[in-house]
């Protein structure tokens, strides 16, 4: 019998008496799931209060490692190459991008490309003492205003940045680069995110690219200039017993007759005599090994007297004296080259290159490089 039979049966006194037990039992139920559904609410409230707190509190906790090592990556790594060219082609580089006055990489204003004002120094207390051997350049600039591509910069304060170069065999150098920004208040040292180090290194690798160019350039214009030298002022051609690869040869024979007697001489006499040796040779091996008739004299056999005149003119053309008091020979043609060697006043030169400022030379000795034109004076 269900609950409304049941009530149907029983008298007014019952019914009203199971209504309300009813009621009270349907209430009690309704309170209870009531009841238990605030209770969940209030601890899923609970439970994502405290989670929201602890991702306010420690942000990082829920970071992935991959993040961590990306930021590690991204700042304060600085830059680590190997370059292909011996230590002083790679120091002379970088000593002159310490003195070009700018800062690539980095910018105080969005108009602007890069930071200018930067000076070179010996040392700065925004790097440590550095301890392991090589060459340590500094470019600083004062007085930097939120430079960018600095972590959490945002002060006025002083960039810098160290360029350190160290020898790895004769071939080889290993150049290493490292920026970094520290604010005048609180000193706090903000690392560069890579930007820096990347910009200043192509600085450097295009004036290594020049020299390099030039290197290339100056060989190939020895060589062109050696040959036209041979065949055209003297008219020797390869059959004639003298290289035309012998720079020497343009540089008239001194103390020749002596030589000659004597049939021995230092390497300076060896080099200043094949103007006169070369037909007594050709003819005594034509000689001895055929028994033919002599062949007639090449065109540069001339009188004596001839023969002088055309070897001066050609020397006023073609050679050069250091004026005092002496001149560097530079490797190449900038004022911030390295120095070769340094010339005498007095000493003879070959111009095998001429531009508008510098001569491309070669010295007695063999040597090859750049002198500025206004240290040299002709042959009187």
């Amino acid at each position: 019998m269900n609950w409304n039979e049941s009530l149907r049966s029983s008298g007014p006194k019952d019914r009203d008496t199971c209504i309300s037990v009813e009621f009270s039992r349907r209430f009690d139920h309704l309170e209870r799931r009531f009841k238990l559904r605030s209770h969940l609410q209030r601890s899923m409230r609970t439970v994502a209060a405290v989670i929201l707190f602890l991702l306010l509190l420690t942000p990082s906790a829920l970071s992935f490692p991959g993040h961590k090592k990306k930021d590690a990556q991204q700042y304060g790594e600085g830059l680590i190459i190997n370059v292909p060219l011996p230590l002083p082609e790679v120091a002379q580089a970088v000593e002159e991008v310490t003195q070009n006055t700018i800062i690539r990489g980095t910018k105080e204003y969005n108009k602007d490309e890069y930071i200018s004002g930067a000076v070179e120094a010996t040392s700065t207390p925004v790097f440590a003492a550095w301890k392991e051997g090589g060459t340590v350049f500094y470019k600083i600039r004062t007085g930097a205003i939120d430079p960018r591509n600095f972590k959490d910069g945002g002060d006025v304060g002083t960039l810098a940045v160290r360029y350190i170069v160290q020898p790895q065999g004769d071939k080889n150098t290993v150049l290493r680069i490292d920026a970094l920004f520290v604010e005048d208040f609180r000193r706090t040292v903000h690392p560069s995110n890579g930007s820096v180090e990347s910009a200043e290194y192509k600085d450097i690798q295009d004036k290594l690219a020049a020299v390099e160019l030039v290197k290339k350039e100056t060989a190939d214009a020895l060589e062109a200039k050696r040959n036209r030298l041979t065949k055209q002022n003297f008219g020797i051609s390869g059959d004639t017993g003298v290289s035309s690869s012998n720079p020497s040869a343009v540089y008239p024979a001194e103390n020749s007759a002596a030589h000659t007697a004597s049939g021995s001489g230092d390497g300076a006499g060896d080099a200043a005599a094949p103007l006169a040796a070369t037909p007594a040779v050709s003819a005594a091996g034509t000689t001895a090994a055929t028994q033919a008739e002599i062949p007639p004299a090449p065109k540069y056999e001339l009188s004596g007297e001839s023969l002088q005149h055309h070897v001066a003119d050609l020397r006023r053309e073609v050679e050069r004296l250091v004026k005092k008091p002496g001149a560097p020979l530079k490797s190449a043609p900038f004022h911030t080259a390295s120095t070769v060697k340094s010339l005498e006043p007095g000493a003879e030169v070959l111009i095998l290159i001429s531009t508008t400022y510098w001569y491309g030379v070669e010295t007695r000795d063999g040597d090859h490089g750049w002198v500025r034109r206004d240290q040299l004076e002709a042959v009187p």
